[in-house]
């Protein structure tokens, strides 16, 4: 297939503007719904008023596509489950657009919760793998800025269209996600896969161009795509002693430690959701109307200006994450978190219009801390801990663990405000406060790491894989290989001078 001709830092930030699409489209399906969902307009009236809990139902599509992703995913390649993902998403949105009963309706979002499931999974894997270690954080924290970019475009348009009749009011808004879908389709018919992935499957000469393209060389025997090659191969190798893959291989323990990379996966995805953060980000109309007592209009734009908050606010983590840490900045998350809703909590315990005012202002202060950390980090952190044997199941199980965590939140939300209304934030804010002593004990700290470095992560052992006793998290160093001189093509040298290249190469 055709790939577009640009190489070096334009490849890498074409491949991102790719992976950015895929999160703006994710972003959108997930905001859409919200200012459709739970008010007395057109929408309600076609298909007899769904209640707020129906929006959960779209997250069994995304965990579906996430599990279709950890048993296939990987034999595909990044490149084909992304436009697998795109492809599903134009057929899903075609589905909703033209639904007239409810159970078209909950088919279309099952389908286009499938797209998600594979593009949520492959997009951060596919970024990762195409980017150095001293970028890597800010170019997948990126990936997240644009998530509530399109959260923030379906809240407004929502909102915009609400003021319009007829069924446009929703299928205009709903329909409008195939256009991110398909600019996503054809992007990523263009770009490369993963150089890493290539060599995991015996494409070496495809993988040496890729490097090549990635690293803006012309050749493929240049030291810096020979080493790059190595350093994967090297790495694979280790991976690869037992032979052929096999699924219990993710429950090993040992220096790699499999199961340890898996558990933590899953858990930064788990506490992700239960921050509380899709309690706003899916309910924040349903949340500031039926907790805070505000009008449906005013919650309408509240909930916009909530989205807006959290978006300038995802911004922070590009130029934090990869000088301060993945450690930090979920720590101070988690702490910022808790204290907001205890806050948020306390007032409105006190029932008085001022005091539901102030607690909306801790939502948006809310907004703020969940962007500087739990906000990226969950979906940068997978794709990182893994190594490339199992990058593409790892961040696939924890996709999976993560959807379905949403659609628990999503469910359990509308009935615990009817029935503890206020209290329900004193739960979310004890999880918030818990994460904190969990990120301290249990993650090791990524920054500035590349890949094949991290392989080395937990080779201290101990309970907590060394990162308790190390220096803030920090329990691998950055490996230095020993120069490589140029080398001319095999062809055009003496067969002795290529055997000593590739004992030299080996001894690397």
């Amino acid at each position: 297939m055709w790939i577009l001709p640009v190489r070096g830092k334009a490849m890498v930030w074409a491949i991102t503007a790719c992976c950015c699409q895929g999160f703006l489209l994710l972003g959108y399906d997930q905001g859409v719904m919200s200012g459709i969902i739970g008010a007395e307009n057109q929408f309600g009236h076609d298909f007899g008023n769904p209640d707020p809990t129906a929006q959960g139902l779209i997250d069994i599509g995304c965990a579906v596509g996430s599990l279709i992703v950890f048993i296939w995913g990987e034999r595909i390649g990044r490149k084909r489950t992304i436009m697998s993902g795109a492809a599903t998403m134009i057929i899903g949105t075609a589905i909703l657009t033209s639904s007239t009963t409810r159970a078209q309706l909950y088919v279309g979002r099952i389908v286009t919760g499938i797209g998600n499931g594979f593009n949520s999974s492959s997009i951060p894997v596919y970024q990762s793998e195409t980017c150095g270690g001293a970028i890597r954080g800010a170019l997948v924290c990126l990936n997240s800025t644009i998530t509530i970019v399109g959260l923030v475009i379906a809240y407004w348009l929502d909102y915009g269209l609400s003021f319009v009749s007829g069924p446009i009011q929703w299928r205009l808004p709903i329909g409008f996600q195939a256009v991110f879908a398909l600019c996503l389709l054809i992007q990523v018919a263009v770009l490369p896969d993963s150089p890493r992935w290539l060599l995991a499957h015996g494409y070496e000469t495809e993988a040496s161009k890729v490097i090549a393209l990635l690293k803006d060389h012309d050749s493929v025997d240049h030291p810096d795509v020979v080493r790059a090659k190595k350093e994967i191969e090297v790495s694979l190798a280790q991976e690869s002693e037992g032979g052929p893959f096999r699924y219990r291989e993710l429950l090993h323990g040992g220096p790699i430690g499999n199961f340890r990379r898996i558990c933590l996966c899953i858990a930064v995805n788990v506490m992700q959701q239960f921050t509380g953060s899709n309690m706003i980000n899916y309910l924040a109309p349903v949340v500031y109307q039926n907790t805070m007592g505000l009008s449906r209009n005013l919650s309408l734009i509240l909930g916009g200006c909530t989205s807006i908050t959290y978006m300038i606010a995802s911004f922070i983590p590009l130029w934090t994450v990869d000088r301060f840490g993945r450690r930090p900045l979920l720590m101070i998350s988690a702490s910022g978190l808790s204290v907001c809703f205890t806050l948020a909590a306390i007032l409105l315990s006190i029932g008085t219009r001022p005091a539901a005012f102030a607690a909306t202002a801790m939502v948006f202060i809310f907004q703020i801390f969940l962007g500087i950390g739990f906000l990226p980090i969950p979906w940068l952190y997978p794709a990182e801990i893994s190594t490339t044997r199992i990058r593409a199941r790892g961040s696939a199980i924890s996709s999976f663990f993560n959807w379905m965590c949403v659609f628990a939140v999503v469910q359990m939300t509308p009935p615990a405000i009817a029935n503890i209304d206020w209290r329900v934030f004193i739960i979310f804010a004890v999880f918030n406060a818990c994460w904190v002593p969990i990120v301290y004990f249990f993650f090791p700290e990524t920054r500035g790491l590349e890949l094949e470095e991290i392989d080395h992560i937990f080779e201290k052992g101990g309970i907590t894989g060394g990162v308790w006793g190390s220096k803030g998290g920090r329990t691998t160093a950055h490996m230095h290989y020993p120069p490589v001189e140029p080398v001319e093509p095999k062809s055009q040298r003496h067969s002795d001078d290529v055997k000593m290249d590739e004992e030299r190469l080996e001894q690397i």
